[in-house]
């Protein structure tokens, strides 16, 4: 699975490494967030016709979603905010095509997910009242370049104010582990490699079915798994010391909030 990840990136950097138009809604920018939880805004990436030009080319677009998607046919709980669900942060890349929630964004709505890397709990022995001690993985690059995750992504409207502009909402696949991962989980997000993003953003066609599938080995053998501070248990600490070595010394507070 996927419930917690850490992301560098900001609209400019993003827009100007891939090219892309930012349509982030001039919010400003929060800066690094190094323990990104679900229903936090975070950026994505699609590829998109131009809605006043729709024979122009597609092009790619930078834009903040909600994390936990949100079904184009949700009710609406009070007026412009939709009824809570299932917190759907995470979908079944070998599932998605055929449930409900996404097989929708499975055809014309798909995207990607930056990120530097990704949170895992492994289980490290017990305490002595026999309480499992959980250590926190980061999973990144073994060179520290971004991540691109693949995901789905929705729009939804209250049907009784369809003046609201619309509320976007993303979710990150997952697949089965693959490779040195295994030892630390069964599932992991679903990496895009570059070479495939044409094919996987594209507006206009189903994305090939073999991008949808378990990943080789050779995709994610230049990710690697280390140890970081427990800091990262609880959504309240944000900053670089979670990518900290605990075996450095560094500040050993702990929070008991987790997604695990």
């Amino acid at each position: 699975m996927c419930g917690r990840y850490a992301t560098t990136a900001n609209p400019a950097r993003l827009v100007a490494e891939l090219d892309a138009l930012d349509e982030t809604d001039d919010r400003p920018d929060s800066g690094p967030n190094y323990n990104v939880a679900p229903t936090n805004q975070v950026l994505t990436v699609v590829r998109r016709h131009d809605h006043d030009h729709p024979d122009d080319e597609p092009r790619l677009r930078v834009r903040r979603m909600r994390w936990g998607l949100i079904p184009v046919w949700t009710k609406a709980a009070e007026p412009r905010v939709p009824a809570k669900g299932k917190p759907l942060f995470n979908a079944r890349a070998d599932k998605a095509a055929t449930t409900a929630s996404f097989r929708d964004a499975v055809k014309k709505r798909r995207c990607l997910v930056p990120m530097d890397g990704w949170y895992e709990w492994l289980v490290e022995g017990q305490t002595d009242k026999g309480k499992a001690i959980k250590q926190p993985y980061f999973m990144a690059h073994a060179d520290g370049s971004r991540l691109y995750m693949a995901g789905l992504w929705s729009t939804w409207r209250d049907p009784d104010h369809r003046d609201m502009d619309p509320l976007l909402s993303c979710t990150i696949l997952t697949t089965d582990a693959v490779g040195d991962l295994t030892r630390i989980h069964d599932r992991m997000p679903l990496p895009m490699p570059r070479e495939h993003w044409d094919a996987w953003l594209d507006p206009d066609h189903p994305a090939p079915h073999e991008l949808l599938e378990t990943p080789s080995p050779q995709w994610v053998s230049d990710i690697v798994a280390r140890p970081v501070s427990p800091l990262v248990n609880s959504v309240r600490n944000n900053g670089p010391e979670l990518l900290a070595d605990p075996a450095a010394g560094s500040d050993e507070r702990t929070g008991q909030t987790s997604l695990i």
